[in-house]
């Protein structure tokens, strides 16, 4: 970003962010969603930066049928209900965005359906891409981001998805930061923000921030729950079935799309939980392509001779936090640092994740502007840990509940044992921890966003590569500053405007201050230094045990024609470019 009042595209366009059958599909629509917080978002297609109209159209498109397998299956596809990242794995093939990262760049933007963009104080002006089509048919205009805009945030409109229903990107993605949408012309937006806020433009390419078709807005009326079923986008593959019984999405090529590719007939998402039999149907040929490893997965996919491993530097957290606003032992500082000393997150990174993550210090990862370089993770040291409930008035001991998930993630690809692992180190310091294990990360969301759980695992791929995406996001509670009561440093969850996706309950008020005013803040090096003390706020008070950093990890088939398939750590996954033998 530069520095001063106005952030413009060409800034934005230099700086990064710091051999399968065909298978076939009985129809069957989905209901519900996913809720809570993200599992990680793999964002939006991709062109070559340069305004021009990108691909061929669709022109070279074949008939075959690029498989892809994950650990999990959501039955709704609206991007305005989930924070799922396996929901945006597909949703990213429907949908394009204003504006999208780059393929294989660690939070590069470049144009998407507008091909000029600039915000200069609170005004973001954009020029839209023109003779852009709907899969339903319609043509793309500046309306349709508007309707998307009303729908997503807007009580007081017409189609409105609903506090109950819409995810908890809606505010602070666009709703919170934008004041008016001017769509006057077809193929120029002008957007009033609220306030100066610096990662807006980023905001714009996050899946959440899809741009839906106003017909369809308009068509499905009351029943804007029902959207995911069958949404319809301008993105390289339009949705044919989703097949729950089953687990499976087919896609089929956009034969109109404006960017590069497709160049495949058909993508099918399939589901496959267990990690070993996942590698295996790469390896096997029957998926061209898997992600959120285990350690055990990626080296078979390294050592099988039929299929490769792909790694990159990720951008994502997996962290335990303790949720003060339910259990009161986390209240006391003292008790989450002699937590944070107690669990071995050394054992965990190079034991259970075989060293394709590195400890966590602090709540941003290393390649992110703002992550505070003078932090290491917290030393394993049991005798300190009891030492200090000691102090804290719990020699005794107490007992406490760890909500986990089951499934994979690629910031935690073995969460029981690592449940296990931290349930063996709290014992050794006179902690009694109770696993609650779910089997579905869907329902697990639900819980963790209700605030039920005493303690609880989570992670979060990065939407945006902005710091404000994790410092405000995760850990800013987003309620008034009077709203914390003097000399306290939680918020209940049912604190009007609280955001459930800070699952800790925490509410450091210095630490508030300053992650709001680094959103106001254009000047790239005065952000850094903000996020910097706040990242050591954050050590300090430990709300989260600050577990690992993860690689993003692929493992990817022969029969996938090399460098055709791009892994990024945020944005994709970009299966558009994608070309089998």
């Amino acid at each position: 970003m530069s520095s001063g009042d106005s952030l413009d595209r060409r800034s934005f366009l230099t700086a990064a962010g710091s051999a399968a059958a065909a298978a076939t599909l009985a129809g069957c629509s989905g209901d519900g969603g996913d809720g809570g917080s993200t599992d990680g978002g793999d964002g939006g297609g991709g062109t070559d930066g340069d305004g021009s109209d990108g691909g061929d159209g669709g022109d070279g498109t074949s008939d075959q049928t690029l498989v892809y397998a994950r650990g999990d299956h959501p039955e709704n596809y609206d991007p305005q209900q989930t924070t799922s990242g396996e929901v945006a794995k597909v949703t990213n093939q429907i949908f394009d965005t204003l504006i999208q990262f780059a393929a294989g760049s660690g939070g590069q933007l470049e144009d998407g359906l507008a091909t000029d963009y600039s915000l200069e104080g609170t005004t973001a002006t954009l020029t839209l891409r023109e003779g852009v089509m709907f899969h339903n048919g319609e043509e793309f205009t500046a309306s349709d981001f508007k309707a998307t805009w009303q729908r997503f945030t807007q009580s007081d409109y017409q189609y409105y998805l609903g506090d109950e229903t819409r995810s908890g990107y809606g505010p602070f993605t666009l709703g919170d930061w934008i004041e008016s949408v001017d769509a006057s012309q077809d193929y120029e937006l002008t957007i009033e923000l609220t306030q100066r806020y610096a990662p807006f433009l980023r905001n714009l390419a996050m899946f959440a921030a899809a741009v839906l078709s106003k017909a369809q807005i308009e068509a499905m009326g009351d029943s804007q729950a029902d959207l995911g079923a069958e949404p319809a986008g301008t993105g390289p593959f339009q949705f044919d079935t989703l097949d729950n019984p089953n687990e499976r999405i087919r896609l089929t090529a956009n034969g109109d799309y404006w960017g590069d590719g497709p160049n495949v007939g058909t993508v099918i998402f399939k589901t496959i939980t267990e990690n070993s039999t996942r590698v295996q149907d790469v390896i096997n040929g029957a998926s061209h392509i898997t992600d959120n490893l285990d350690s055990s997965g990626f080296q078979r996919a390294e050592e099988s001779g039929t299929a490769t491993l792909l790694r990159k530097n990720g951008i994502n957290h997996g962290y335990m936090a303790m949720n003060m606003a339910r259990f009161e032992p986390f209240r006391d500082r003292q008790v989450r640092q002699a937590i944070a000393h107690a669990v071995n997150t050394e054992a965990i990174v190079n034991q259970i994740y075989q060293g394709f993550a590195t400890q966590a210090s602090q709540p941003l990862p290393p390649d992110v502007l703002g992550h505070n370089d003078d932090l290491d993770p917290y030393p394993t040291d049991k005798d300190q840990a009891r030492s200090m409930l000691e102090e804290a008035g719990y020699g005794d001991g107490f007992e406490f509940e760890l909500a986990t998930f089951s499934n994979p993630r690629g910031y935690n690809p073995s969460p029981v044992q690592t449940a296990n692992q931290v349930k063996s180190d709290l014992e050794d310091i006179g902690l009694t921890v109770n696993i609650n294990q779910f089997s579905n990360f869907g329902p697990y969301l639900d819980y963790t966003s209700a605030g039920k759980h005493d303690a609880c695992f989570l992670g979060w791929y990065t939407d945006n590569a902005d710091p404000d995406n994790f410092m405000y996001v995760l850990l800013d509670p987003k309620v008034e500053m009077d709203a914390v009561p003097d000399g306290q440093d939680w918020v209940s969850f049912d604190t009007e405007g609280y955001s459930t996706l800070n699952v800790s309950g925490w509410a450091n008020t210095d630490y508030m201050e300053l992650v709001r005013e680094a959103q106001r803040t254009y000047a790239e090096g005065d952000r850094e230094t903000m996020y910097a003390e706040a990242a050591q706020i954050a050590y300090d008070e430990s709300p989260w045990v600050f577990i690992d950093y993860a690689e993003t990890l692929r493992a990817v088939n022969e029969a996938v024609v090399e460098d055709s398939y791009t892994v990024s750590s945020v944005g994709g996954p970009y299966l558009n470019t994608v070309e089998l033998q």
